[in-house]
Order: structure tokens, then sequence, then C-alpha cells
């Protein structure tokens, strides 16, 4: 069951906010908080004695008029600057609607980092067994934090959300487990939930060369006592513009911590040192601890979200599934990592949604969950689901997700490059050549790091290569809604003895598409003429590409993530995995292509193609491999999707 949302007006009580001169709601800035908000430090001490920095915005009528408010917490491993009594941050809350309609902010160093006390664990793993009085994790500290808060800070009227994007989020996800009875509100905003299994780090036992390496060099271990951030972070320089080839010079992944770190980062060899499934990883899984929450709960995330694409929708399910809370909400927009929480979210790379997504999702979904959960404002009806459709551009409320009544229908691989709705009766197979020192590139321009707007990039770039299989429908006679994950099944052989298969869901526009910048048409009867130009290097979207999905899966891992095998060379073996979920349309004459490639460079790392550990590889380890992909038959390759009725 489930009902279209039009896009709405914004709620009326978020219409009531204060307003500045000429009717215009005033800017938030530095100025802004320091006139209505005054600023303490504190130290508040855990179970343990560790003492963790924290700070705290509380409005300035709890001195002067005795007015009560509730507590917004975020705990982060990014540091709380600026630091000191008297300096003053230039925003509040998840957004300008917070600071302006009034609570108590609080900022904290998580443990270990930045100013407060103790040692830090890369998303420390939670422990579930009866804890002692000095027994510690993620989930005490905030029990802590938040017990600490309500007994000592003025004003408050015992009440305490907490969010976070990201990182932050994960600290979010853990608090809620075995929560304060004053937490009553999170919203775990793209969160990592698992680093290894989709998220950050690895996807499918590949991994995420450009992002990590990037974030890296920046985020570090502190060294001695609790200390601020330096002023100004010397940032990495490449030396070029140029990912792709900055990265192939970079040679094997053995070279990285000795030419460029310099046995300086732990974190980056501890990714590294753990390449498969293994205890290190699962333990800092944290959506398996996840049952029986407390608080009510927002989950937060993007279609595009170039980080933490899984975690959240692997969060929402395992929570479905164990005793959830009493409200349970998944929100998903057309944003990349954060992108919801900045900007307009009209449009992400070449592609326009077509409405401010991301001013809509601050007023008329995030602003009205906590507001009713912590001022008991509002009506307080959430859908389970709460979703934006890309492809049509609207918003869609459901009561389950995925929606039960959609129905799983395959999409098989056929030769001659059709994809087929029938089971094709002849076997064959398509090969390539995959030269990992000639990796596929994951964007079609020159580009350093990662993009944050790759997941809607054009695909003609790589349908041109050799090295990539191209498989795609008839233009489609009817709309067709996919809702949910996708899943992959693939009958492959390579003559090597590893190999990553990289797939890729795409929606072709027609050749006649217009482009986004175009003038609109003349009306009819108008006398001919050209009408003003759009921009000169404006994107052409007639027979544009868009990439709707794409996920890595290395061959070996096919059996398990804990225990990878290798390939025989030559013999035909099975890869099965899921995509994330998409709400997505393809529109009447639009394609559906599928793309099946080997490499996906800088975004993942090189596989040499030989079964051994990859981050020991040396350059004459990377050798050259012919990858087949089998279709047609009783046990050909195919894609299931989940089609809307």
């Amino acid at each position: 069951m489930r009902t279209l949302l039009l896009l709405c007006c914004p709620l009326a009580f978020a219409q009531d906010l204060p307003n500045g001169r000429g009717g215009a709601p005033p800017p938030v800035n530095a100025t802004y908080v320091r006139e209505n908000y005054s600023k303490f430090e504190y130290r508040i001490p855990a179970r343990d004695g560790v003492k963790l920095f924290t700070s705290v915005y509380i409005p300035k009528d709890v001195f002067s008029d005795g007015k009560t408010y509730p507590i917004l917490l975020q705990r982060t491993p990014y540091n709380v600057r600026p630091y000191g009594a008297d300096q003053y941050r230039e925003n509040l809350g998840p957004s300008d609607f917070f600071a302006r309609e009034k609570f108590i902010f609080v900022y904290q160093d998580i443990r270990g980092r930045f100013m407060s006390e103790g040692t830090y664990s890369l998303l420390r793993p939670h422990n579930p067994a009866k804890k002692g009085p000095r027994d510690i994790d993620e989930s005490t500290d905030t029990y802590d934090t938040v017990d600490w808060l309500i007994k000592n800070l003025p004003g408050n009227n015992g009440k305490v959300g907490m969010y976070g994007i990201s990182q932050p989020g994960f600290y979010v996800s853990a608090g809620m487990i075995d929560a304060h009875p004053a937490l009553v509100a999170v919203s775990p905003q793209a969160p990592v939930s698992d680093y290894y299994m989709g998220d950050d780090v690895y996807h499918n036992g590949a991994f995420m060369l450009a992002h990590r390496f990037s974030f890296y060099q920046g985020f570090k271990l502190r060294d001695g006592d609790p200390a601020p951030p330096p002023v100004n972070a010397v940032r990495f320089d490449p030396g070029t513009p140029d990912g792709y080839q900055f990265y192939l010079d970079m040679g094997s992944l053995a070279n990285v911590d000795e030419k460029f770190f310099k046995h300086q980062q732990p974190l980056w060899l501890f990714n590294l040192d753990h390449t498969t499934y293994d205890e290190e990883w699962q333990s800092r899984a944290i959506w398996k601890h996840l049952k029986g929450i407390k608080p009510a709960v927002m989950l937060v995330g993007g279609w595009y979200d170039t980080e933490d694409p899984q975690g959240l929708l692997k969060q929402f399910d395992f929570m479905e599934k164990n005793t959830p809370p009493q409200t349970l909400m998944l929100v998903m927009g057309p944003w990349n990592h954060g992108g919801f929480s900045r900007g307009d979210g009209d449009k992400l790379g070449n592609i326009n949604f077509g409405s401010k997504t991301g001013l809509y999702y601050r007023q008329n979904i995030e602003f009205p969950f906590f507001m009713y959960y912590l001022k008991g404002k509002g009506e307080g009806k959430f859908p389970k689901a709460w979703l934006f459709e890309t492809g049509v551009n609207q918003w869609r409320k459901f009561n389950d997700w995925p929606p039960r009544a959609s129905a799983t229908k395959a999409l098989y691989l056929d030769g001659r490059g059709k994809l087929s709705w029938a089971q094709p009766a002849g076997a064959g197979f398509d090969e390539y050549l995959s030269d990992p020192n000639k990796p596929v590139p994951y964007l079609g321009f020159t580009f350093q790091g990662v993009l944050n707007s790759y997941m809607t990039e054009d695909q003609r770039f790589a349908a041109s290569r050799p090295d990539v299989l191209v498989y795609k429908t008839a233009p489609l006679d009817h709309d067709l809604t996919v809702h949910g994950p996708i899943s992959v099944d693939l009958k492959v052989s390579t003559t090597g003895t590893d190999s990553d298969f990289v797939v890729k869901v795409i929606d072709v526009f027609p050749n006649d598409f217009p482009d986004y910048d175009a003038p609109p048409p003349p009306p009819p009867g108008a006398a001919p003429g050209r009408g003003p130009a759009g921009p000169p290097n404006a994107v052409k979207m007639g027979g544009y590409e868009e990439l709707i999905r794409g996920e890595p899966f290395r061959g070996k891992f096919r059996k398990s993530f804990e225990k990878p095998v290798p390939f025989e060379p030559g013999k035909p073996d099975r890869i099965t995995f899921r995509l994330p979920d998409v709400a997505h349309t393809w529109r009447e004459g639009h394609r559906i292509m599928i793309q099946i490639q080997s490499s996906w460079f800088p975004l993942v790392d090189r596989n040499p193609q030989k079964f051994m550990d990859i981050p020991k590889a040396l350059s004459t380890d990377f050798t050259k491999a012919t990858e087949r992909v089998y279709f047609g038959g009783a046990d050909g390759s195919k894609i299931e999707l989940r089609i809307e009725p």
C-alpha cells in the first residue's frame, strides 16, 4: 500500500519562524549565534573517569526569562571547533530552522579525538556483554553524556535528540543502543554502518582506492595529549589534475605507505591489513546490534551517496526485522554524501530533479521530526519510508520498504548486446580482454579524487570501450518503476585466478531528449526563429546514459567474504550479489542498459587478476585476463528488478 505525495507547501509551524527586517528570516551566522546563544565548554566525565570535551550553546532567554528547551546532541571525530568559550560557530543544528526555533545545541569530541581524553578506536566495536563500571563503548559514552547534560545544563526540558552525518552518524547509531531514557529521537544520516560491506572502505571485497587515499590524507590520529586541530591543515598536493594517471603512476598498493604516508598513517595500513571480512571488520558493524531500539528513529541518506550508500539501508532492513522502535522512518533523496544538509538539491552533476529537494527535506521532514519528539509540535504522523523517486522526480510515501506490492522480474543477458524479458533459449558468451595496466576509468574526463556526482554521470564513454560489455533493452513502451535492491546473477569465467566484475545499471535517454538548459519550444502558431541559446558548455542530454546503480564485485569472494577462493582458469562459475536499493522510473521511450567490466579506476583499486593478497602485489603480478560472461540457456546471466505493478 502506498500513496503519492505531492510537493506540498511548508508545514504550518515551519512558517511561524521569527522574521528579520522586511519579513525575511534573519541569516544564521556567527553574529546571529552570538546574539541569541551563550556558549559554554565542559569536560564531561564518562564512567571510567575519561573526560569528554563538550561545547554547549544555550539560548539566552533561558537565563533572562526562565525558558526551557530540549537538547540536540552531536558526537563527532571531526572536532567541535571553534574552541574557546568566546569563539562561536557560524551555524547550529542540522539546519537554520533549528537555530531560529531555539534548542540547546551540544557538540562533543568523541573519546581520543582532539580535546577529549582517552584512546581513539576506529569505529569502536560495540560491547554487547554486560558492562562493568569501567567497561566502555560508544553506547556508554553517549549514555553518560546524556545523563550529565540533563542533570547539569540549565534550561533543559529533559528531552534529548541526536543527529550526525557519516562517521558522526555511526555515533548516533551506537548511541541509540541501550539508550538513556531522555534520548527520545535520533537521526543517523548517511551513517557508516559496516566499513567492509558496502560503505567507505570495501564494496563486495573491492577496495575503494581513491576515496580512502584522499580521506586518510586528512584523518589522522592525535599525537600526545588532547589538543585542538591546527588552524590551517596542510592539504595534499597530487601535483596533477589527472587522477587516473596519478593513481596509475602510484603503482601497487604496496608502494603507497612508503611513498606517500611515510609510515605515519596506521589507519591506512589497517584498511590494507584486513582485506577479508574478518573479526576486525565484523566487530565494527554496528547494524548487527540495533535490536529493540527505544528512541524514535529517522534514517536519512542519498540515492547517490558516493561514500556510505549501503549502511543506512542495511540498518533499516535489520531494525525492521528485530523489534523495531515505535517510529522508524527511512528517508532517501537524490543527494550525494550529506547533500541533504546543504544547498537546494535541485540537481546533481548533469541531472536536474525539478525541485529543491534538499530544502524540502530540511523544512518538511527533518525539522518536523525533531519538533514533534522534542517539543511536541505537529501531528507526528510519519510514514515508514519517505522517498524521492528519480526519473519522474516526485516525493512518495510508503507503508513498507521495499513495497510488498512490487514483483520481482528478471532481465536476461542475450546475444548481440540485448537485454530480454524472456529467458533466451540459445546459450553463448561474450568476452573481453581485461588489462589491469589499462583499467576502465570511472569517468569520461579528467578529475582528481572522487567526483561527488559520479553516480549520475554519463556512461557513453565506457560503452565504446572494447573491455566493456553492453546490453540494453528496446525502447520501453511504458513507464517502468523499480523499487528496492537490484539482484545480480552472473555466470562468468576468467583465464586468471581472480578478477573483478563491475555491474552498472543505466537509464538511456532517447536521442531527442531535450537539454535541461535549452529554451522551451515555441508555442503552436508562433513564427519560426531561434530562441536564446543555452550555456555554451551545456551537456547534451539526447542519448545520455545516466548511471543509476553501479557496484564492483571481487571474484575471489564469490563463495565467502571471510575465506576467498581462486577461480579455476577457464571454468564457468557464478557471482551473485545485490546492488543498493533504488526508487527510479525509466520513462517511456528510455532504455535499460547493463554494462559489465573488470575495472573501475581509480574508484576501485586494480585487481592483478592473480589470486593473492592484493596490497602485497608487485608490478609484475598485474596480468591480462580474458573474461567471459555467459548468457542464455537454463543458467545464463540475469539481473532481477523489483517492479511496481
